[in-house]
């Protein structure tokens, strides 16, 4: 089961103007006059992740939502004014998913206890479609503990360890042969105590007489891709381990769902394995990790540095 989730991001900065600021993020018109010089396009950001002061999991990366097209000759420029330190060397590198949306991630799990700052100083860089930037944002945050999720889909198992250490395994069930899930690394994006789920919103079918038809509120939910996979607890599915398969969602039992959400965090790797679905596009969600580090860098304008 799954909530389509088009959204991007969890750290929203709508509406934040890198030029020209008036009230409610409007630039602010001075002179109305046909003598007046047209002021420069503002450079928008929709939105900043992870979100500031934050401490997450060891596969998040710094994602970055511009709200209006980067032209591809500004990449590069934008890439060396998205400046990344950290408080131990990381060797990394920006990728672009599109026009709009640039992550940067290392090219292994960030170490644990790393901290990591973000200075966006983007005044005065244009986005080569005649928006241009005024402001610097800094965002800060903390790696945390390694707390990794692996997910055997055709066993029906579950293990999770913390540092290393198997602390947890636990049946579940995943998606059925016509409704697979994905395969891959996907960092959790977001938890929730209680999710509305429906089949409609996730393309599966509208038809309440359709047997895969499902409206359901159901707890313990952990946000996998924005296309809607999750680990929660199912009603349809209250013992999980047997195999009847999922709508594409990870299924374990009220206890073990409600351990779960209660432990992990933003950011940390849940690896599905086993499914014949492939894996989540690296965009779907925070599913970076699904690219090599060539892949990576072939989406990068600057190419690898250390921070």
């Amino acid at each position: 089961m799954g909530l389509k989730k088009r959204s991007i991001g969890v750290a929203l900065v709508t509406s934040a103007v890198l030029a020209g600021i008036g009230v409610y993020g409007v630039p602010a018109m001075a002179n109305t006059s046909a003598s007046a010089p047209l002021a420069a396009k503002p450079m928008l950001l929709n939105s900043i992740t992870p979100t500031s002061g934050a401490t997450v999991g060891v596969a998040m990366p710094i994602s970055v939502v511009f709200t209006d097209p980067v032209a591809s000759s500004a990449r590069a420029a934008i890439e060396r004014h998205l400046k990344v330190t950290t408080s131990r060397p990381v060797t990394g590198a920006w990728h672009w998913f599109s026009s709009q949306r640039v992550d940067w991630r290392p090219e292994g799990y960030w170490p644990v206890g790393t901290k990591v700052t973000l200075d966006a100083a983007l005044a005065g860089v244009g986005d080569g479609n005649g928006r241009t930037g005024t402001r610097t944002y800094t965002h800060t945050f903390t790696i945390g503990a390694d707390f990794e999720t692996f997910v055997s889909a055709p066993g029906h198992t579950m293990k999770i360890t913390r540092n290393g250490k198997v602390i947890r395994t636990m049946p579940i069930d995943a998606g059925s042969k016509t409704f697979p899930s994905w395969d891959g690394t996907m960092a959790v994006i977001d938890k929730q105590r209680w999710v509305r789920m429906t089949s409609c919103s996730v393309g599966i079918t509208c038809d309440p007489h359709n047997p895969n038809y499902y409206d359901l509120n159901l707890p313990w939910d952990v946000h996998l891709t924005f296309s809607g996979t999750y680990v929660h607890y199912s009603t349809g599915d209250p013992t999980p381990g047997h195999g009847q398969g999922s709508h594409g969602c990870v299924h374990l039992s009220y206890a073990n769902a409600e351990w779960y959400y209660d432990n992990v965090k933003v950011g940390d790797p849940v690896t599905i394995t086993g499914s014949p679905r492939g894996k989540a596009a690296g965009d779907n969600g925070y599913a970076d990790y699904d690219l090599s580090w060539s892949q990576w860098l072939a989406g990068s304008a600057t190419g690898a540095h250390t921070a």
